[in-house]
């Protein structure tokens, strides 16, 4: 993982623009572009953007998890 290019690949990963990045994280997007551009980013930055990755994860495989869950009850039926 390069940090560098996190904003990008969070950015890709989620299918959202940087500007929805910055909403998503509390800060002005002009701050979200010049990380991206210059690849220095605050560790706590860093760290929410991989947050926010693994939480997308999560949420996903719970969703998933439901899903088979509701098709189960259904086969019972």
């Amino acid at each position: 993982m390069q940090n560098d290019n996190i904003v990008k690949r969070v950015c890709k990963e989620l299918g959202i623009t940087q500007k929805e990045l910055a909403e998503r994280m509390g800060v002005n997007d002009g701050t979200v572009r010049k990380w991206s551009s210059s690849g220095e980013i605050p560790n706590w930055a860093k760290n929410f953007m991989d947050l926010l990755l693994e939480y997308e994860k999560v949420k996903d495989k719970a969703e998933k998890a439901k899903q088979i869950a509701l098709l189960l009850e259904e086969l019972k039926a």
